[in-house]
This record gives C-alpha cells, structure tokens and sequence, in this order.
C-alpha cells in the first residue's frame, strides 16, 4: 500500500439553489390568474347588462385611480431600487428603497379607500359585487406584498441577503411587479372602460 495523498483540485462550489424566487414566481402566476378571472367576469357582466344600466346609480371618478396608477409605477422603480442596492451590498439603500416602497403601497390603500367612500357602491346592485371583489383582490395583493416586503426587509436586516444571496429581496420584488402590472389590466377595464 502506497502512502501518497491523492491530490485533488479544489472541488466547486454547488449551484445556488433559488426556491424562494421560484416559489414566489409559482404562487404570483397563481394569484394573477386570479384576478385576471376576476376580470373577465367584469367585463363579460359588463356587456352582458342593459344598455345604460352599468354603473347608472354611481360614478367612478378618475382622479384617484390615476393617482393610484401613477404611487404604483413609482413604487415599482423604488422597488427596483432596492433589488440594486442589495446585489451591491449597498444596505443602508436597500432599507430606504423598500421603506419608500411600503410608504407608496400605504398611499395605494389610502387612496384606494377614498376611491370605495366616494363610489358608494352596494352589493345589491347589478355590478357591486364584482366592483368589490375585482378592485378588493388587488387591494389584497398590495397588502400582501407589503407584507412580504417587510419579511424580506427583517431578513435583509438580520444579515439573511446580501450581494451573493440577494434572492429574498428579488423574490419580494417578483411579487411587488407584478401587483403593479395587474393593477393595469384592473386600471383599464375597470376603472378606464367602465
């Protein structure tokens, strides 16, 4: 028997596993799908009804749904950011871009629940309960993504993410972007075509 080591090279590190962004990629396609249904039934409960009898007992302003168009597209560019600041290791930046964000989804819900006192719809009549449950699911959506954005936030903060595992802040931001690009089709059908 020979004493000699067997010199090996160095071995290489294993792929970096991505569940978190996969996962969050699976449930949001599931959740989008969701509302795109939603939305179909409101548009398809929309040309069913009477000539003049959709939306004939209430009107929808559009100064709140633009304004919530508008906090949505900027929180997806904050949101952006901070996907940035974390692949860069920048953490003080990684916290204000997900901070802003959270402040642009608190100015969503605000303006949202302007919009339902104004409207002053009721689920007696033909399009309230679609109204409610297609802008409802959205207004879910952002809560729950700001919830996973401050989920994400802790982790970032307890030291979990940084440049070489960036993944829950990219994850969060999967979610985030794509609650902004339905609030489109919502802001659209709904609130622009009414």
């Amino acid at each position: 028997m020979s004493d000699a080591v067997l010199e090996l090279g160095a071995v290489p590190a294993p792929p970096r596993r991505r569940e978190l962004l996969f996962g969050t990629a699976f449930a949001t396609a599931g959740v989008v799908m969701v509302l795109v249904t939603l939305v179909g039934a409101y548009l398809q409960a929309r040309s069913a009804a009477p000539v003049a009898t959709w939306l004939a007992d209430n009107t929808i302003p559009l100064t709140q749904p633009n304004m919530m168009m508008g906090t949505l597209a900027m929180s997806a560019v904050t949101m952006q950011w901070a996907v940035w600041s974390i692949d860069r290791d920048d953490r003080g930046h990684t916290y204000m871009a997900l901070g802003v964000t959270l402040l642009f989804g608190a100015a969503y819900l605000n303006q949202a629940w302007f919009l339902y006192s104004q409207v002053e719809m009721t689920m007696g009549q033909l399009e309230g309960p679609l109204f409610y449950a297609t802008t409802g699911t959205h207004v879910a959506m952002v809560i729950a993504a700001m919830v996973f954005i401050v989920l994400m936030g802790f982790r970032a903060l307890g030291g979990q993410f940084s440049s070489r595992q960036p993944d829950g802040i990219g994850a969060a931001a999967v979610f985030w972007h794509a609650t902004v690009a339905s609030f489109v089709l919502v802001w659209i059908a709904v609130y622009i075509l009414k």
